[in-house]
């Protein structure tokens, strides 16, 4: 199983997360195309360290709402995002050019990736963006209960979808991430961090906060890698899986 994490999130003089340290580390690298976080400089060294590590390319659109980080709902129309993600998704595939990079997958973020997993109106719409983009190119998201409706979806459009697991996060009965508001909605213990990703890439799926079995097979296994605790759960999950390095 892949891990990818979300990188290239600093902005000019405000730095983000720790970059150096967590690229060496993953397989996927989310890029953030400067509508939540990050500037052309940002991306530009962002992808430099990608290159040189080999690791994939992902663009990380978002609602632009740099002041809130993109984590605000924008109501849009379905035509207002295909709009938004093109732009986003042009600026990020220019940038990988100086790189010799392809850009390898789309994986929206903050409030867009939560309103697109409750509203199959702006689901479609986001697959429709990236399919108008690329045909080839895959939409990643996140594995729920209805994940074979999402594949259905994404057939029926012509995208290849790619779904994605937690490894620090609870999940509620319906296969849904808890709330960061409720209490243990992220996990801090490597123990539990590394036993949930062992669990996603053995057994293709995870139990809920309430122990209930969710069936919940992922392609890829987010990590975060902000602190040094969050460094040494990633190499835990790699241990734990098999990856060299």
């Amino acid at each position: 199983m892949k891990l990818n994490c979300d990188l290239g999130e600093s902005y000019g003089v405000w730095q983000m997360g720790q970059d150096h340290q967590v690229m060496p580390l993953i397989d996927m690298a989310n890029v953030a195309c400067g509508f939540h976080a990050a500037d052309p400089m940002v991306i530009r060294q962002t992808l430099a360290l990608a290159a040189r590590h080999n690791v994939e390319i992902g663009a990380h659109p978002s609602y632009h709402d740099l002041p809130g980080f993109g984590r605000r709902s924008i109501s849009h129309t379905p035509d207002e995002i295909e709009a938004l993600l093109l732009y986003q998704l042009g600026a990020l595939e220019g940038m990988c050019r100086k790189e010799a990079l392809i850009l390898s997958y789309v994986k929206p973020h903050g409030a867009l990736n939560n309103d697109m997993m409750r509203d199959k109106t702006l689901l479609r719409a986001v697959m429709v963006a990236t399919r108008t983009f690329r045909r080839d190119l895959p939409l990643m998201i996140p594995v729920t209960r209805n994940y074979r409706e999402h594949q259905h979806m994404a057939a029926d459009v012509g995208i290849p979808l790619l779904l994605e697991a937690f490894a620090d996060r609870a999940y509620d009965d319906d296969g849904q991430l808890v709330s960061r508001r409720q209490a243990g909605a992220v996990h801090e213990d490597p123990e539990i961090i590394v036993r949930q990703a062992r669990s996603f890439a053995e057994q293709g799926g995870v139990r809920s906060a309430t122990g209930t079995w969710l069936e919940l097979p992922a392609d890829s296994l987010c990590v975060h890698g902000d602190n040094a605790a969050a460094l040494s759960a990633i190499k835990a999950i790699r241990l734990a899986l098999g990856k060299s390095g």
